[in-house]
């Protein structure tokens, strides 16, 4: 087992995980209540760090830092069941950590249980489209310009914040740990099991629409 790619997807699921809790933080304090401002300072810093985090540990574990991913690249015979297991462990370890980071960081206290509930079948189909659209970003770039999967992914999380109904999750790891901050980015932990549903739903849908749309053409007989 490769432990240098374990460790990077725990060690990116922190930092990204501690982005999104600390960023929501930050940007809800200096907003003044204008949750549009504090969801665009929630967006930029997100899709910044992903960027960053995809550039530097792609090379390493593919920067997966979501259970969602993994699966997919499990069903596509990327990697071994005990490999997707162990990734998806230390994606949740190592974003549970971001979040007690984030809460550190921001003097808040460090054990918190989230109340913002987050439900109904809008926001449920906002995640099925949010997961959709990512893992389909992740093949179809991977497929076509593989370069470009950094800038891809982070782009397309950026504008999934704003033109879904549940501002993008589509994590089941991130759902998971958010559940833990009280915070502007967490979710109550009911909400949890509908939305993981429906990132699962998604992601399963973009592997399949991918494999019709991105494999390799047959050549003629």
């Amino acid at each position: 087992m490769n432990h240098r790619a374990i460790l990077a997807e725990a060690l990116g699921s922190l930092m990204l995980f501690a982005t999104v809790i600390g960023s929501g933080i930050m940007a809800e304090r200096l907003a003044g209540g204008n949750v549009a401002i504090a969801l665009l300072g929630n967006t930029l810093a997100t899709g910044a760090m992903l960027f960053v985090l995809i550039t530097m540990l792609g090379p390493v574990s593919s920067a997966h830092f979501n259970p969602a991913v993994t699966l997919v690249m499990r069903l596509r015979g990327h990697l071994g069941t005990g490999t997707a297991a162990t990734y998806v462990v230390a994606q949740l370890a190592g974003g549970i950590l971001g979040v007690w980071l984030a809460h550190l960081m921001f003097d808040m206290p460090i054990l918190q249980l989230s109340r913002h509930v987050r439900t109904g079948p809008g926001q449920w189909t906002g995640e099925a489209v949010a997961t959709f659209g990512l893992i389909f970003t992740i093949l179809g770039t991977a497929r076509m310009r593989p370069d470009s999967i950094p800038a891809s992914v982070a782009l397309y999380i950026t504008g999934a914040y704003w033109f879904t109904s549940s501002t993008s999750f589509a994590n089941p790891a991130i759902t998971l740990a958010r559940s833990l901050s009280d915070s502007f980015a967490g979710i109550a932990l009911s909400s949890v099991p509908a939305f993981i549903a429906a990132q699962l739903a998604g992601a399963v849908s973009a592997h399949l629409v991918s494999e019709a749309i991105f494999s390799q053409p047959q050549e003629p007989a």
